[in-house]
């Protein structure tokens, strides 16, 4: 009976990664369909290579993927990044009392917010 247990890895790179760590530790990794072929012999170094090209192809296929989803979202328009911890309303707010003479720290403390992004705040305003 398969389980989600019986598998070393969940892609190629992981496999990869697996029976080259077990390797380096002088486990040898024996695939029972492939005729017991033992990953860390000639045969299976050979297994290994063609597994890393096809892992080199799905790192790739990967990124090519983020990148034209990134690049939809942008053109549909969508505001990508982590969203805003404080409301238009709030930042307004900030940039008063920053102009009043309160402190980036005081401020950061009653927003829950890193001073980074007060300055940040700051930094954009007069750009």
């Amino acid at each position: 009976m398969a389980s989600s247990d019986d598998r070393l890895g969940r892609d190629a790179i992981d496999v990869l990664q697996t029976v080259k760590n077990l390797a380096s530790h002088g486990v040898k990794v024996i695939v029972l369909q492939l005729g017991t072929t033992d990953l860390t012999g000639p045969a299976g170094k050979l297994l290994l290579s063609m597994l890393a090209a096809v892992a080199e192809m799905e790192r790739d296929l990967l990124i090519e993927r983020t990148q034209a989803g990134l690049a939809r979202a942008k053109a549909e328009g969508k505001k990508l990044g982590r969203p805003a911890r404080t409301t238009p309303k709030q930042r307004a707010e900030i940039l008063r009392r920053l102009g009043a003479g309160e402190s980036v720290s005081e401020l950061a403390r009653v927003y829950s917010i890193s001073r980074a992004s007060i300055n940040s705040m700051r930094n954009q305003h007069s750009a």
